[in-house]
Protein backbone atom coordinates (compact mmCIF):
# COMPACT_ATOMS: atom_id res chain seq x y z
CA UNK A 1 0.00 0.00 0.00
CA UNK A 2 1.34 3.43 -0.90
CA UNK A 3 2.27 5.11 2.35
CA UNK A 4 2.33 8.72 1.17
CA UNK A 5 0.04 10.29 -1.39
CA UNK A 6 0.39 13.56 -3.24
CA UNK A 7 -1.85 16.48 -4.10
CA UNK A 8 -5.55 15.90 -4.82
CA UNK A 9 -6.11 14.26 -8.21
CA UNK A 10 -9.89 13.93 -7.92
CA UNK A 11 -12.16 16.28 -6.00
CA UNK A 12 -15.89 15.60 -5.89
CA UNK A 13 -18.09 18.17 -4.18
CA UNK A 14 -21.75 17.48 -3.36
CA UNK A 15 -22.23 15.39 -6.50
CA UNK A 16 -25.80 14.20 -7.12
CA UNK A 17 -27.53 12.00 -9.65
CA UNK A 18 -31.30 11.61 -9.90
CA UNK A 19 -33.51 9.63 -12.23
CA UNK A 20 -36.75 11.54 -12.08
CA UNK A 21 -37.76 11.48 -8.42
CA UNK A 22 -35.27 8.74 -7.55
CA UNK A 23 -32.06 10.14 -6.04
CA UNK A 24 -29.35 7.53 -6.67
CA UNK A 25 -26.43 9.68 -5.47
CA UNK A 26 -27.04 12.38 -2.88
CA UNK A 27 -24.52 15.17 -2.26
CA UNK A 28 -21.46 12.91 -2.27
CA UNK A 29 -18.11 14.55 -1.61
CA UNK A 30 -14.72 12.87 -1.62
CA UNK A 31 -11.10 13.64 -2.41
CA UNK A 32 -8.59 11.23 -3.92
CA UNK A 33 -4.97 12.26 -3.75
CA UNK A 34 -2.40 11.46 -6.40
CA UNK A 35 -1.16 7.90 -5.91
CA UNK A 36 -4.00 6.99 -3.56
CA UNK A 37 -6.20 3.91 -3.64
CA UNK A 38 -9.63 5.08 -2.50
CA UNK A 39 -12.11 2.25 -1.91
CA UNK A 40 -15.89 2.69 -1.90
CA UNK A 41 -17.88 0.06 -0.04
CA UNK A 42 -21.53 -0.38 0.81
CA UNK A 43 -24.57 -2.57 0.20
CA UNK A 44 -25.81 -3.38 -3.29
CA UNK A 45 -27.91 -0.60 -4.77
CA UNK A 46 -26.47 2.13 -2.56
CA UNK A 47 -25.17 4.24 -5.47
CA UNK A 48 -21.51 3.14 -5.62
CA UNK A 49 -21.49 2.15 -9.29
CA UNK A 50 -23.65 5.14 -10.25
CA UNK A 51 -21.09 7.42 -8.60
CA UNK A 52 -18.26 5.84 -10.63
CA UNK A 53 -20.29 6.20 -13.82
CA UNK A 54 -20.77 9.88 -12.99
CA UNK A 55 -17.03 10.34 -12.48
CA UNK A 56 -16.46 8.72 -15.88
CA UNK A 57 -19.32 10.80 -17.38
CA UNK A 58 -21.14 7.69 -18.53
CA UNK A 59 -23.91 9.25 -16.47
CA UNK A 60 -24.45 13.02 -16.39
CA UNK A 61 -24.61 14.21 -12.77
CA UNK A 62 -27.60 16.37 -11.92
CA UNK A 63 -25.77 18.56 -9.42
CA UNK A 64 -22.46 19.31 -7.79
CA UNK A 65 -18.91 19.84 -8.96
CA UNK A 66 -16.02 17.61 -9.93
CA UNK A 67 -12.36 18.13 -10.76
CA UNK A 68 -10.09 15.51 -12.30
CA UNK A 69 -6.52 16.69 -12.74
CA UNK A 70 -6.74 20.17 -14.21
CA UNK A 71 -10.22 19.73 -15.65
CA UNK A 72 -13.05 21.16 -13.53
CA UNK A 73 -16.72 20.51 -14.28
CA UNK A 74 -19.85 21.94 -12.71
CA UNK A 75 -23.26 20.30 -13.05
CA UNK A 76 -26.07 22.78 -12.63
CA UNK A 77 -28.17 22.17 -15.73
CA UNK A 78 -26.42 24.98 -17.64
CA UNK A 79 -23.32 23.13 -18.82
CA UNK A 80 -23.05 22.60 -22.54
CA UNK A 81 -22.93 18.88 -23.35
CA UNK A 82 -19.59 17.45 -24.38
CA UNK A 83 -19.18 16.24 -27.91
CA UNK A 84 -18.46 12.55 -28.47
CA UNK A 85 -14.85 13.48 -29.19
CA UNK A 86 -14.54 15.49 -25.96
CA UNK A 87 -16.04 12.62 -23.97
CA UNK A 88 -13.55 10.18 -25.50
CA UNK A 89 -10.66 12.50 -24.63
CA UNK A 90 -11.95 12.86 -21.07
CA UNK A 91 -12.29 9.11 -20.64
CA UNK A 92 -8.73 8.71 -21.86
CA UNK A 93 -7.79 10.57 -18.65
CA UNK A 94 -10.27 8.65 -16.49
CA UNK A 95 -9.98 4.94 -17.24
CA UNK A 96 -12.69 2.54 -16.12
CA UNK A 97 -12.81 -1.22 -15.70
CA UNK A 98 -16.31 -2.68 -15.45
CA UNK A 99 -17.96 -5.66 -13.80
CA UNK A 100 -18.37 -7.22 -17.24
CA UNK A 101 -15.29 -7.13 -19.41
CA UNK A 102 -16.76 -5.42 -22.49
CA UNK A 103 -13.96 -6.62 -24.75
CA UNK A 104 -14.50 -6.45 -28.50
CA UNK A 105 -15.20 -10.10 -29.40
CA UNK A 106 -13.85 -9.77 -32.94
CA UNK A 107 -10.46 -8.47 -31.73
CA UNK A 108 -7.58 -10.34 -30.15
CA UNK A 109 -6.35 -9.41 -26.69
CA UNK A 110 -3.58 -7.38 -28.28
CA UNK A 111 -5.97 -5.56 -30.61
CA UNK A 112 -8.35 -4.79 -27.73
CA UNK A 113 -5.55 -3.10 -25.81
CA UNK A 114 -4.30 -1.24 -28.90
CA UNK A 115 -7.72 0.08 -29.89
CA UNK A 116 -7.92 3.08 -27.53
CA UNK A 117 -4.47 4.53 -28.27
CA UNK A 118 -4.97 3.99 -32.01
CA UNK A 119 -8.51 5.42 -32.22
CA UNK A 120 -8.57 8.16 -29.60
CA UNK A 121 -4.94 9.23 -29.36
CA UNK A 122 -3.95 8.45 -32.96
CA UNK A 123 -0.85 6.61 -31.74
CA UNK A 124 1.11 5.03 -34.62
CA UNK A 125 0.58 1.29 -35.02
CA UNK A 126 4.07 0.17 -34.00
CA UNK A 127 4.02 2.34 -30.86
CA UNK A 128 0.50 1.19 -29.91
CA UNK A 129 1.52 -2.42 -30.39
CA UNK A 130 4.59 -1.98 -28.17
CA UNK A 131 2.43 -0.37 -25.46
CA UNK A 132 -0.12 -3.19 -25.66
CA UNK A 133 2.50 -5.94 -25.57
CA UNK A 134 4.16 -4.37 -22.52
CA UNK A 135 0.83 -4.07 -20.69
CA UNK A 136 -0.22 -7.63 -21.45
CA UNK A 137 3.15 -8.70 -20.08
CA UNK A 138 2.47 -6.57 -17.00
CA UNK A 139 -0.85 -8.30 -16.27
CA UNK A 140 0.67 -11.74 -16.90
CA UNK A 141 -0.87 -12.42 -20.31
CA UNK A 142 2.00 -12.05 -22.77
CA UNK A 143 1.21 -15.51 -24.15
CA UNK A 144 -2.42 -14.52 -24.86
CA UNK A 145 -1.73 -11.67 -27.29
CA UNK A 146 -3.34 -13.53 -30.20
CA UNK A 147 -6.24 -15.00 -28.22
CA UNK A 148 -9.82 -13.84 -28.78
CA UNK A 149 -12.04 -13.08 -25.77
CA UNK A 150 -14.05 -16.29 -26.22
CA UNK A 151 -10.87 -18.26 -25.58
CA UNK A 152 -10.00 -16.42 -22.35
CA UNK A 153 -11.12 -17.27 -18.82
CA UNK A 154 -13.02 -14.62 -16.92
CA UNK A 155 -9.95 -13.66 -14.95
CA UNK A 156 -7.86 -13.39 -18.11
CA UNK A 157 -10.52 -11.29 -19.85
CA UNK A 158 -10.69 -8.93 -16.88
CA UNK A 159 -6.91 -8.56 -16.88
CA UNK A 160 -7.05 -7.67 -20.58
CA UNK A 161 -9.69 -5.07 -19.68
CA UNK A 162 -7.34 -3.61 -17.06
CA UNK A 163 -4.51 -3.50 -19.62
CA UNK A 164 -6.86 -1.76 -22.06
CA UNK A 165 -7.67 0.93 -19.50
CA UNK A 166 -3.97 1.42 -18.68
CA UNK A 167 -3.08 1.74 -22.38
CA UNK A 168 -4.56 5.24 -22.39
CA UNK A 169 -2.13 6.37 -19.63
CA UNK A 170 -5.03 7.63 -17.50
CA UNK A 171 -4.62 10.01 -14.58
CA UNK A 172 -7.00 7.88 -12.53
CA UNK A 173 -8.53 4.43 -12.98
CA UNK A 174 -12.00 3.47 -11.75
CA UNK A 175 -12.65 -0.19 -10.86
CA UNK A 176 -16.32 -1.13 -10.60
CA UNK A 177 -16.75 -4.48 -8.81
CA UNK A 178 -14.24 -6.02 -11.19
CA UNK A 179 -14.31 -9.42 -9.47
CA UNK A 180 -18.08 -9.76 -9.06
CA UNK A 181 -18.58 -11.66 -12.34
CA UNK A 182 -15.68 -14.07 -11.74
CA UNK A 183 -15.62 -17.58 -10.36
CA UNK A 184 -14.06 -17.50 -6.87
CA UNK A 185 -10.86 -19.23 -7.97
CA UNK A 186 -10.21 -16.49 -10.56
CA UNK A 187 -10.65 -13.52 -8.21
CA UNK A 188 -7.10 -13.67 -6.84
CA UNK A 189 -5.37 -13.15 -10.19
CA UNK A 190 -7.30 -9.92 -10.82
CA UNK A 191 -6.77 -8.61 -7.29
CA UNK A 192 -3.05 -9.30 -7.68
CA UNK A 193 -2.92 -6.91 -10.64
CA UNK A 194 -4.76 -4.20 -8.71
CA UNK A 195 -2.45 -4.74 -5.73
CA UNK A 196 0.56 -4.27 -8.00
CA UNK A 197 -0.90 -1.04 -9.40
CA UNK A 198 -1.40 0.39 -5.91
CA UNK A 199 2.21 -0.45 -5.07
CA UNK A 200 3.28 1.43 -8.20
CA UNK A 201 1.30 4.52 -7.13
CA UNK A 202 -1.59 4.40 -9.57
CA UNK A 203 -4.40 6.75 -8.54
CA UNK A 204 -7.59 4.72 -8.34
CA UNK A 205 -11.14 4.59 -7.05
CA UNK A 206 -12.25 1.02 -6.37
CA UNK A 207 -15.81 -0.15 -5.72
CA UNK A 208 -15.66 -3.58 -4.13
CA UNK A 209 -17.17 -6.11 -1.74
CA UNK A 210 -13.74 -7.67 -1.13
CA UNK A 211 -13.36 -6.42 2.45
CA UNK A 212 -10.11 -8.23 3.26
CA UNK A 213 -8.58 -6.77 0.12
CA UNK A 214 -9.82 -3.28 1.04
CA UNK A 215 -8.24 -3.54 4.49
CA UNK A 216 -4.94 -4.58 2.91
CA UNK A 217 -4.70 -2.21 -0.03
CA UNK A 218 -6.88 0.88 0.45
CA UNK A 219 -5.41 4.17 1.67
CA UNK A 220 -8.84 5.65 2.32
CA UNK A 221 -12.37 4.27 2.41
CA UNK A 222 -15.85 5.69 1.82
CA UNK A 223 -18.86 3.76 3.11
CA UNK A 224 -22.05 4.61 1.23
CA UNK A 225 -25.65 3.74 2.05
CA UNK A 226 -28.84 4.89 0.31
CA UNK A 227 -26.85 7.12 -2.06
CA UNK A 228 -25.07 9.02 0.70
CA UNK A 229 -21.67 9.00 2.38
CA UNK A 230 -22.04 7.52 5.87
CA UNK A 231 -18.39 7.12 6.87
CA UNK A 232 -15.18 8.29 5.23
CA UNK A 233 -11.52 8.44 6.14
CA UNK A 234 -8.26 6.48 6.41
CA UNK A 235 -8.76 2.72 6.13
CA UNK A 236 -7.64 1.96 9.67
CA UNK A 237 -10.04 4.55 11.10
CA UNK A 238 -13.07 3.48 9.04
CA UNK A 239 -12.63 -0.30 9.14
CA UNK A 240 -10.55 -0.77 12.27
CA UNK A 241 -12.55 1.08 14.90
CA UNK A 242 -16.16 0.85 13.79
CA UNK A 243 -18.62 2.97 15.73
CA UNK A 244 -21.34 3.55 13.15
CA UNK A 245 -24.16 0.98 13.60
CA UNK A 246 -24.95 0.84 9.87
CA UNK A 247 -21.32 0.18 8.94
CA UNK A 248 -21.06 -2.44 11.69
CA UNK A 249 -24.16 -4.18 10.31
CA UNK A 250 -22.68 -4.14 6.81
CA UNK A 251 -19.26 -5.48 7.86
CA UNK A 252 -20.82 -8.26 9.94
CA UNK A 253 -21.73 -10.04 6.69
CA UNK A 254 -18.05 -10.51 5.86
CA UNK A 255 -16.91 -11.94 9.17
CA UNK A 256 -16.47 -15.66 9.62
Amino acid sequence: MTSECGAPMVEIDRLSKSYGKLAAVKDVSLTVRRGEAHFIIGPSGCGKSTLLRCVNLLEEPTGGRMRVGELALQFDGKRLPMSARQQAQYRARVGMVFQQFHLFPHMTALENVMEGPRTVKRVPYAEARAIAEALLQKVGLAEKCAAYPKHLSGGQAQRVAIARALAMSPEVVLFDEVTSALDPELVGEVLAVIRQLTQEGMTMIVVTHEMAFAREVANTVTFMDAGMVVEQGPTAAVLGNVTNPRLEQFLRRFRA
